[in-house]
């Protein structure tokens, strides 16, 4: 597996890619045989569900972090 695919951000997937690893480990006929295509799926789906999710986190807090901006301006708006 993608080192990068192995930081905090995915430990959801962690078995998943353990599992890949595994099936691709049992060599290059097997992967070319498409035995491994089923854990590559399943990897990917665990993949975008994280991805979704941190994109909706990360979404939340520019919203929250536009807001306070825009508080900030008011008050600096207010006191001219």
């Amino acid at each position: 597996m993608h080192p990068h695919l192995h930081t905090k951000d995915n430990t959801e997937c962690e078995a998943v890619m353990i599992a890949l690893e595994e099936c691709h480990a049992k060599g290059f006929m097997w992967k070319a045989a498409g035995m491994c295509n089923d854990a590559k799926q399943a990897l990917n789906t665990c993949l975008k569900a994280e991805r979704t999710k941190h994109q909706s986190a990360n979404r939340n807090g520019v919203v929250s972090k536009k807001d306070q901006i825009r508080q900030k301006w008011k008050e600096i708006d207010e006191n001219r």
